[in-house]
């Protein structure tokens, strides 16, 4: 059958007359997402000139092309006006990052930070408006809650509450599950849930009056099982299925809830390497002679070195994240989950969709490869890799936050 040389055309015209009007009115970005949206689009005209008939063609290219551009489209943001955030952990990282964007942007902040006097809360000062508000903070203190509940409340009454940021988070230890205490998984638990926990329940009247919005900071290592981070995992893993909760169960009040599963970003948590070893040392004096014996202490070394290595691999810029939680603040339809950092598509893919072994063996390549424990090494003096364990690991992503 013959075909007109160029079918599409008016579908073409089409797509750009939107493109150039959403750029013109700022709801759409030159870059990446555009270009390879604009070449599966190209690609897909080719397809609909062989299989189908010119009308058909212009119809499918023009649809494609209309949902492509709106999913790329900025959505639309609510005014800032005098709205009042509570963000949680400021002494550093995103925590610290976020409060003073959401400060330049006229946002009343309440920044809860582990000391008043850390460098991280003399720097808000510095660099803030007197908007901002320092509140001294430890999540596994129920008195340090309740005090920053009633401060909240007592300084919201004419703004009210528009958001909570629950950022705050611990990871203290890097190391197989049975070779972690118990107490660490608690401590874990204690911050990175019930303090989340406790502090969003007692902000809920003041989040239904605003119908305002509530702001997670996760990560995947709760969705996938990153070696050596079980303790952080399954809190963050815990905390995430309570947001979810949350989510489903304040839609009738307005209050959106949302998730932020961000990859490895070198915060100053994360990159200091004096605390990471620390804290290795203090697991080797409490670790039980027979866990020591079975494992090796070179094994527990190996490990540290394969985490730190990681952490090489950090991202500096943290302002993806930062990104992320304005607009799950700000949007007028935020998602439910959202995704900064590199390389996180492809770890939920394989995550979702490879055989079990496969995704085992890509966490372990892309974060920590493990080495045999001492006990299974048939009279080796030194670590032996695991047979079936890739060695010298391109890690990418996620630490602790």
């Amino acid at each position: 059958m013959e075909r007109w040389p160029w079918p599409s055309g008016g579908a073409w015209l089409l797509v750009a007359a939107r493109a150039l009007l959403q750029l013109l009115r700022s709801d759409l970005r030159l870059g990446r997402p555009l270009l390879a949206a604009l070449a599966l689009l190209a690609a897909l005209d080719w397809l609909c000139q062989r299989l189908l008939p010119p009308p058909a063609a212009l119809v499918v290219l023009a649809a494609a092309g209309w949902i492509a551009l709106s999913r790329l489209a900025r959505p639309p943001r609510l005014p800032v006006a005098t709205r009042a955030v509570l963000i949680t952990g400021c002494d550093t990282g995103f925590g610290k990052e976020t409060a003073k964007k959401l400060d330049a942007m006229g946002f009343m902040v309440l920044a809860t930070v582990l000391d008043l006097n850390s460098p991280g809360a003399q720097e808000l000062r510095a660099c803030c408006s007197p908007r901002l508000k320092l509140l001294e903070m430890d999540l596994t203190k129920p008195e340090d809650i309740k005090r920053v509940l009633e401060f909240t409340k007592a300084h919201t009454t004419g703004t009210g509450l528009w958001g909570l940021v629950n950022n705050a988070g611990l990871n203290s230890v890097v190391a197989d599950v049975e070779l972690s205490p118990v107490a660490t998984f608690r401590n874990c638990m204690e911050v990175n849930f019930f303090g989340a926990l406790e502090l969003t329940k007692g902000l809920l009247p003041l989040l239904r009056h605003s119908r305002g919005r509530i702001v997670t900071v996760g990560s995947p290592a709760g969705d996938m099982p990153y070696p050596c981070l079980a303790a952080y995992g399954t809190s963050k893993a815990a905390v995430a299925l309570l947001m979810d909760t949350f989510g489903c169960e304040l839609i009738p009040w307005g209050i959106k809830v949302s998730v932020i599963q961000p990859g490895c970003f070198k915060t100053e948590s994360v990159t200091n390497v004096n605390l990471w070893e620390k804290r290795k040392q203090l697991l080797l004096a409490n670790l039980p002679g027979e866990l020591l014996q079975a494992y090796g202490e070179d094994y527990i070394e190996h490990l540290h070195g394969q985490f730190l290595h990681s952490l090489r691999m950090a991202v500096p810029d943290l302002s993806p994240v930062v990104d992320a939680i304005i607009d799950a603040l700000l949007a007028a339809q935020p998602r439910r989950r959202y995704y900064p950092g590199r390389g996180l598509v492809l770890m939920y893919f394989i995550h979702y969709y490879l055989p079990e072994g496969l995704r085992r063996r890509f966490l372990q390549n892309f974060f920590i490869s493990h080495c045999l424990p001492r006990a299974l090494r048939s009279g080796q003096p030194g670590p032996a890799p695991a047979q079936d364990t890739p060695q010298d690991p391109n890690p990418s992503l996620v630490a602790a936050r």
